[in-house]
Formats: structure tokens, sequence, C-alpha cells
């Protein structure tokens, strides 16, 4: 029965998608909390604790599928936001955690799926489409990806290109800067 447990991978990845949802989840709930962040405050708070979680999921060898759609998840949650002002936490969100993949050397393509599985976990409560939410991230994504590299956005854009979560994932335009 030892092995059968040492085998099989269900709980480790439960054990971090969870601990990563409740963490962040906390988290940004706090900094947000009381303060009536928005705009660029709102944006530090939440770069400070996907920083982190990003840093310690990428440095601790973690499978970066769940722990990223955690990360997306639990900003969601924390900040209750909605509409266009989730979208662009997301896409935020989505950003921020890949360019600290790649600085780190963590597996790209399991961020970047775990990163548009949580938008599309957290549609629903944001109040948008599925395919909108998948879309935000993959914006956040690409751009991380472009600031960390040429060689960085390749990796994340092969990823991209299959259907994630049931979802063929839009790419979007490049952003007029």
């Amino acid at each position: 029965m030892t092995e059968e447990l040492k085998s099989s991978p269900v709980p480790g990845i439960r054990d971090v998608f969870a601990t990563v949802l409740e963490t962040v989840t906390g988290s940004v709930a706090t900094a947000v909390k009381g303060s009536g962040a928005a705009g660029a405050v709102l944006l530090d708070a939440v770069t400070e604790v996907v920083k982190s979680s990003a840093r310690g999921a990428v440095g601790m060898g973690s499978d970066l599928t769940p722990g990223s759609k955690a990360i997306v998840m639990g900003v969601v949650r924390g900040t209750g936001e909605k509409g266009d002002a989730a979208l662009k936490l997301v896409s935020h969100t989505a950003k921020t955690v890949i360019r600290h993949t790649a600085d780190m050397g963590g597996n790209l393509s399991a961020a970047t799926k775990g990163l548009v599985l949580g938008a599309i976990a957290s549609a629903k409560s944001m109040g948008v489409e599925p395919a909108q939410a998948a879309s935000m991230a993959a914006q956040g994504v690409l751009e991380g990806a472009t600031e960390s590299g040429s060689v960085t956005a390749e990796r994340v854009l092969a990823a991209l290109k299959e259907p994630i979560g049931g979802i063929k994932v839009t790419i979007p335009e490049p952003l007029k800067k």
C-alpha cells in the first residue's frame, strides 16, 4: 500500500493547488482589504503576491499547471473584481507569472496551461465568458514572454496553439505601446 501511495501523483497535485489557492486568496484579500485598493495600487499589491507565489512554486519544483491555475483563481477570489477589471487582473497576473517562471527557468508550457485554466475556471465568478477569460490570460502570457525574450515567447506560443481546457485559445493581437 505504501508503494501505491508513492506512485499516485494526485495527492501532491491537490496539495499544491489547494495550498497555493488558499495562500494567494488570503494574501490578496488582506492586501486589498480596507485599503480600497484600485488601479495601480491594486496592481502593485497583486504583483507582490503573485511574484512571491510564482517564485515559490518554481523554486520548490512544484507542478506549475495546478500552481499557476491556483494563482489566477486566488487573485480573482481575493480581489472580488468583476468584468473588465477582473480581466485586466488576469492578464497582469499571467504576465507576472510567466516573467518570473522564465527568470527562474521553470516549465513555461505548464505555467501557460495553468494560467489559462485558472482564467477559464474563474470566468463565471468574474461574470465573463470562458473564451474571453482564456484570451486575456493568453494576452498576459504573451506580454510577459515577449519581455523575457524570443525563446520564451516561442515556448508559450507553442503551448497556446493547443486547446486548453477544451477551449481553442484566441491569441490576441499584440498591444500597441
